[in-house]
């Protein structure tokens, strides 16, 4: 998630505390939308207690909503 908070800085020049509360507000929108039993494993994808892989593609596809590289 650092990497996304990273780049949603310098992308767009927002503090890193206002690209934190960016990110924290998509997924907890994401989380409202998604099925309860999905919903509840994206904290710990997004904090890395998952496997690497699964996470960086999680970030990658945040990261996608600004205008990151796919």
């Amino acid at each position: 998630m650092e990497e996304l908070i990273s780049q949603i800085t310098t992308r767009t020049g927002i503090s890193e505390e206002q690209a934190r509360q960016a990110v924290g507000m998509v997924v907890e929108f994401g989380k409202s939308k998604l099925p309860e039993p999905i919903a509840s494993q994206l904290d710990a994808l997004l904090g890395g207690s998952a496997g690497g892989s699964m996470a960086d593609q999680l970030q990658q596809g945040l990261g996608n909503l600004f205008g990151g590289q796919s």
